[in-house]
């Protein structure tokens, strides 16, 4: 399998990436396959490489591989081959380039004492690294530089008898955020950290339960949406049912609100709220607080898509699709020349010219990260023809780096950080460029505003406000959280 350093992304840094997708099935004689299946729906929250644990015939089996899903567990892969067993959980991973750290793809295994334990974690632990470094003055010895094998080890070295008591001992230790999906002998486990961070919902198949990251991966299967994960929730699935059990202190929520904006699918329903028309809505208030005078609307696709379409709604303008994606472009197999990085974005997107041509248009995208496929993007309508372009952004201005499980870059290098709204316009060369504001986002969340003392969703990367506390990074144990994202040095 080639090393994940090996191949070159021309849009590296550009986007924001979400690390992880989780899935777990219990009791269903097809649990690998449909862990595929599931895996497969979920790929949007990780494009790096996919693994799957099963349980069958009183034997773990692992296959996990770099690359998509469909490219893991392809008709002719052995993995394919080796998909056994009636329980199994399974792991779609981001990384960033520059490693090749195959020793990080999830499901994590170990053999602990009371039996095998098998984790796949979506999000990011915060003291990750202070417990590693007293783990291994301790003698404890790492296999990989994932922080999700800091709850491995914590739990091994718990005094508690069964497993599940283990693991809540463990998950008692760490800080961040985390949704997992855990698989023993004899059980599936799912756990939602206090604050509930990350999403984690519960389906039922033909009488099997299914823990998955996000509903669309149930739709996939034709599974039945039972409810969200409660954040602090540890779901227990055994032979005899399912058991809820809150191990923790009782912690505000703090979902994510960039899940709405911009990580999971459209089709979703997270926390009680579906995804696409979330999204409409963030783009009528945008249109609200910044119009436009346009003659039509575009979206930066596919992200932009619904907050373009409820800008044009609300603004009363036409939405056409301005830029055309190229759904086919990953990773290139050369070794780009400034000049091939500068025509990447041509790659993935291409200008509709006969649309564009003469007229003044209304961009929609969901963020701006560095700036510089915003950048693109403006130069590319233009060149096209566009007499006006106007850049309409479905977030705040990001303004700080996320420490709970999405990749941003380093704080210094988010345009919103180095600029104020008309440095970042001319940066990019837009006529006008606004940001839906903090209360427009939350009212589009259907609330009043947003409550400084208690705004309901975790919106750190706009306000700086980090609901769970950042141990490595005030200690100064590192510049980065220490995640699937990079080697320990």
């Amino acid at each position: 399998m080639t090393g994940l350093g090996d191949q070159k992304d021309l849009f590296d840094g550009e986007t924001l990436h979400e690390e992880c997708g989780v899935f777990g099935i219990y009791g269903h004689p097809d649990a690998g396959a449909l862990s595929v299946l599931g895996l497969h729906a979920l790929q949007h929250r990780g494009q790096e490489a996919a693994g799957i644990v099963m349980f069958d015939n009183g034997q773990f089996i692992a296959e996990r591989h770099a690359g998509l899903v469909g490219d893991v567990f392809g008709r002719n892969s052995s993995a394919a081959r080796n998909l056994k067993g009636s329980f199994a959980v399974g792991h779609v991973r981001y990384s960033t380039a520059g490693g090749s750290n195959a020793r990080n793809i999830q499901p994590i295994f170990a053999d602990l004492a009371g039996g095998g334990l098998a984790i796949a974690h979506n999000g990011n632990l915060t003291n990750a690294h202070t417990l590693r470094t007293e783990l291994v003055a301790q003698g404890a010895i790492f296999q990989s530089t994932s922080d999700t094998e800091t709850i491995v080890h914590l739990a091994a070295r718990s005094p508690c008898i069964r497993i599940v008591d283990k693991l809540i001992d463990a998950l008692k230790q760490v800080e961040g955020a985390y949704s997992l999906v855990a698989l023993t002998s004899k059980k599936l486990i799912g756990v939602r950290d206090p604050h509930g961070v990350r999403p984690l919902v519960l389906g039922m198949l033909e009488g099997a339960p299914i823990l998955a990251s996000e509903s669309c991966a149930l739709d996939i299967i034709g599974a039945q949406f039972v409810r969200d994960v409660a954040p602090g929730e540890m779901v227990v699935i055994d032979k005899d049912g399912i058991e809820s059990h809150f191990p923790f202190k009782p912690q505000a929520h703090r979902f994510c609100v960039f899940e709405y904006i911009y990580f999971a699918r459209p089709d979703s329903t997270v926390e009680g709220r579906n995804v696409y028309e979330s999204r409409k809505r963030i783009g009528q208030v945008l249109a609200q607080e910044s119009p436009a005078a346009a003659d039509m609307v575009i979206p930066v696709p596919d992200s932009g898509v619904p907050a373009a379409l409820g800008f044009a709604n609300e603004a009363g303008i036409d939405f056409e699709l301005g830029i055309i994606r190229n759904h086919y472009v990953g990773r290139t197999f050369i070794e780009p020349s400034d000049r091939i990085r500068h025509l990447g974005v041509r790659l993935k997107h291409n200008p509709n010219r006969a649309m564009l041509k003469g007229k003044r248009v209304v961009l929609v995208d969901d963020s701006i990260v560095r700036g510089t496929t915003s950048k693109k993007i403006v130069e590319m309508v233009r060149d096209a023809g566009a007499l006006e372009v106007h850049f309409r952004v479905a977030s705040p201005p990001t303004t700080h780096s996320c420490f709970y499980g999405v990749d941003t870059p380093n704080t210094d290098d988010l345009l919103a950080h180095r600029m104020d709204v008309e440095g970042m316009r001319r940066f990019i060369g837009a006529d006008s460029l606004a940001f839906i504001s903090m209360d427009g986002l939350y009212r589009a969340m259907q609330k009043p505003a947003r409550d400084a003392q208690n705004p309901g969703y975790c919106d750190a990367c706009f306000s700086g406000q980090y609901p769970i506390e950042l141990t490595d990074i005030s200690g100064g144990a590192r510049d980065r959280q220490l995640s699937l994202l990079a080697d320990v040095a």
